[in-house]
């Protein structure tokens, strides 16, 4: 890894220029700029919730300067604590900042208070430690691993749940070693699991939300005030407005009583006023309403309004006369029974009560396979009971609460919706992985208590990282290593590993067309390739703010199994590629890390092919990092030819449709460019997508690959002129590499009609700005 293991917010490093590859300094300025940001919305967000989060930001970012400032943080290592060994999990803030806090350290919680009450020992972690240590200690232990009625939230509460199956095991000296090293830091982290009503779910069907997250965000959906300040106008201030009117069109007709009808209109305006404060345009003194309110009070106190007044009362009459028409004609009728019905339309925040009430007996800890019933409309006995209005639906934006809880297949979440970004997939992989991960123990409550550490660890963040490092690996922890002697004899079977990266990897590439796939995604899919035993490594997007100019060898392997499944292809003649080239520096490093005996640490020749493709000159920028580490993920293909070529991902359509999927991905990104201020990630999101188009176009045998190229640019002649404009040259240089043509150096050709399409840029992107296209040809500016 050269940096960051997940892809951070950009600017945690000093800006400079310097010839070569530039040692990167963290800075205390992003930090700073982070604190002033969280006190900015402690003080002024109107949410109470938000102000409070940002309170217990402040804190964060001041130990994360304080650190700094006095030398106990060394941010970019990885342990950046010094008093605490790289397994521990620390606390992470945005950017990969330590603050200095153990993640499971703080005070002790519930579940310690009342394990320490039950025990009859001192509520300390020191007392807790030496309790689970005990015989009635490791039987309440054994009691749990049993019955998997427990959960791991972070790493560290696995350890003395490890420690009682060692015991249980025979294996003493292990858990004897386990022991001596946690516990120096028993007095200060959570190393007991927390007890819970259920085992783990299982891994058939996962769920994005619990049911009783479902549940809290129903009951945290209060009244829209917009909504119901209209609803306040239709049903109260309209039909009102509607009696003065009337009232004022029968002031001369002789009317017996017409004084006494004000006077009582006037009276039911001051109660409507006191009971329905929301709408307030009935207070505008310039209003309508307010004008034959105000002549209505000079005609019931015996005077004539004033010549000004009496003039904005003909102005206000005739004014909602044309508007809406005479009360009780036919037209206005309409007009008042279509707002009435909008008026009496139930409020989304009392439909989500009664979703919430119907699934208040479900189990809140786990998802639902069934989240369509809570949704029916409204029944007849509810209608009784609710006084909402039976056969009423639930409104989508309520239904998606629910919708999320759904406990299901994975890849019935992605059809729908549930599931709608590769980020989201990532969050729910690790349930996925976890299983695999854990069949190497034969032993079912170690695997139970194995695939908690690992969905446990996957929620540790990751560390901003400098000079090579990588981030800790579970291997790392000490209760993994305290367990690696009980895996299965001849060990694990690598085809379940194998059969789950091709899934994932096949569903990523499914659903997600023209996405680069996100580093904790890649994570996942590492974890299962290694378990497969496929020798393919998945590489990760690097950071471009603190980009080193080096790159690890697996970027190199990565893109020799790309070579294998594209040399002489498409993809190769597009990219200016030669990846027989690239084939014999993979070759000559590995026999070099023979010789030597060891590997190498970078892989130099790769970094220094990258740079020269990115043609960045000796200048450092963010943008210059960018095209260098852009020109790595041409070569790698950024982990597809690792799905394709190694794991064995195929779609059952072929891989004509996701080329067309990419494409549709490609001309939705073109469209933002247009008017957008900042058009920078955009352009450079489009030309991901542009290149997986490539590459999967690449992979379409001759006939589907023409079929496909027809296709597009059909297709393109579909989108507005100003995405025509833009998209022009970069199918011009698509086109004219299908015909067996080649760009020139500079990665243009036709006198600058056809582009190579390419997404990061030092000296201003071509796709930024076009000009007025004459009718029927539309032309880039150069």
């Amino acid at each position: 890894m050269n940096a960051h293991a997940d892809k951070q917010p950009p600017n945690p490093s000093e800006p400079g220029s310097v010839p070569g590859p530039r040692p990167v300094a963290v800075s205390p300025s992003y930090a700073a700029g982070r604190l002033a940001q969280a006190l900015r919305t402690s003080r002024t967000h109107e949410d109470t919730a938000t102000r409070e989060r940002a309170q217990s930001r402040i804190r964060q970012w001041q130990n994360v300067l304080s650190g700094i400032a006095d030398g106990s943080l060394a941010i970019g290592s990885r342990t950046p604590v010094a008093a605490l060994p790289a397994w521990v999990t620390p606390e992470v803030v945005t950017g990969g900042f330590a603050t200095g806090a153990a993640s499971a350290g703080g005070p002790l919680l519930p579940y310690e208070e009342e394990a320490a009450r039950l025990a009859g020992v001192p509520a300390t972690r020191a007392e807790l430690f030496a309790h689970f240590l005990t015989e009635d200690g490791l039987l309440r232990l054994w009691s749990l691993l049993d019955s998997g009625c427990y959960e791991v939230r972070v790493p560290e509460e696995a350890a003395l749940a490890t420690v009682a199956w060692l015991v249980r095991a025979g294996d003493f000296d292990s858990a004897a070693e386990l022991v001596t090293v946690i516990r120096p830091f028993a007095d200060r982290l959570r190393f007991a699991p927390r007890p819970t009503g259920r085992p783990a779910p299982g891994v058939d069907s996962v769920h994005r939300r619990t049911v009783g997250e479902a549940t809290a965000a129903l009951a945290r959906r209060g009244p829209n005030a917009a909504v119901e300040t209209q609803r306040e106008a239709l049903s109260v201030w309209r039909p009102f407005e509607d009696e003065l009117l009337a009232h004022r069109l029968r002031a001369h007709s002789g009317a017996p009583g017409w004084h006494a009808e004000g006077a009582g209109l006037l009276a039911r305006y001051r109660t409507l006023a006191a009971a329905h404060t929301r709408c307030t345009k009935h207070l505008d003194p310039k209003s309508n309403a307010a004008i034959l309110r105000r002549a209505l009070e000079e005609e019931v106190a015996g005077r004539e309004p004033a010549p000004r007044l009496a003039g904005l009362l003909r102005v206000a009459v005739a004014s909602m006369l044309a508007k809406r028409g005479t009360p009780g004609s036919p037209g206005h009728i309409r007009l008042r029974e279509v707002q009435a019905r909008q008026a009496a339309l139930p409020a989304h925040h009392a439909l989500a009560g009664l979703v919430l009430s119907r699934i208040s007996g479900l189990d809140q800890g786990a998802g639902t396979p069934d989240t369509e019933s809570p949704l029916a409309p409204v029944s007849a006995e509810e209608a009784r009971g609710s006084g909402l209005p039976e056969g009423a639906r639930i409104p989508p934006a309520v239904g998606a609460s629910v919708r999320a809880a759904l406990s299901a297949p994975l890849e019935v979440l992605v059809d729908r919706g549930v599931v709608p970004s590769a980020e989201v997939l990532a969050e729910l992989v690790p349930q996925l992985v976890a299983a695999v991960t854990a069949e190497r123990y034969a032993d079912a409550p170690l695997r139970t208590l194995m695939a908690a550490t690992y969905r446990a660890f996957r929620g540790r963040r990751s560390l901003l990282l400098l000079n090579l490092q990588s981030q800790v690996r579970i291997e790392e922890l000490p209760w993994l290593r305290a367990v690696s002697g009980h895996q299965r004899t001849g060990g694990a079977d690598p085809e379940p590993a194998h059969e789950a990266l091709r899934r994932l990897g096949g569903l990523a590439v499914r659903a997600f067309p023209g996405t680069v796939l996100p580093n904790p995604l890649v994570r996942e899919l590492g974890q299962l390739a290694r378990q497969a035993e496929l020798g393919a490594p998945f590489v990760e997007e690097l950071a471009a703010d603190i980009f080193m100019g080096t790159f690890s060898p697996k970027f190199l392997v990565a893109a020799r199994i790309a070579a294998e499944v594209l040399e002489g292809s498409l993809y190769e003649r597009y990219y200016g590629i030669d990846y027989a080239g690239l084939r014999r520096m993979a070759v000559a490093q590995a026999a070099d890390s023979a010789r030597r005996g060891h590997p190498a640490r970078t892989a130099a020749e790769f970094a220094q092919l990258c740079a020269e493709r990115a043609d960045t000159g000796h200048a450092w920028s963010t943008a210059a990092n960018g095209k260098v580490i852009e020109q790595a993920q041409i070569l790698t293909t950024h982990n597809l030819a690792t799905l394709a070529g190694r794991a064995g991902v195929a779609p059952e359509s072929g891989w004509a449709e996701p080329a067309r999927a990419c494409f549709t991905t490609v001309c939705r990104l073109v469209a933002r460019v247009e008017g957008n201020p900042r058009p920078l990630s955009t352009i450079k999101d489009a030309a991901y997508a542009w290149r997986q188009m490539l590459f999967h176009l690449s992979l379409c045998d001759p006939a589907e690959q023409s079929a496909v190229l027809a296709w597009i640019e059909a297709e393109s002649a579909l989108r507005p002129a100003h995405v025509r404009a833009r998209l022009a040259p970069a199918l011009a240089g698509l086109r004219l590499v299908a015909r067996g043509g080649s760009f020139g150096a500079d990665g243009t050709a036709d006198g600058g009609r056809a582009r190579r399409l390419l997404g990061w840029s030092t000296d201003g992107h071509w796709m930024r700005v076009v000009r007025a296209p004459e009718p029927g040809r539309f032309h880039p500016q150069g």
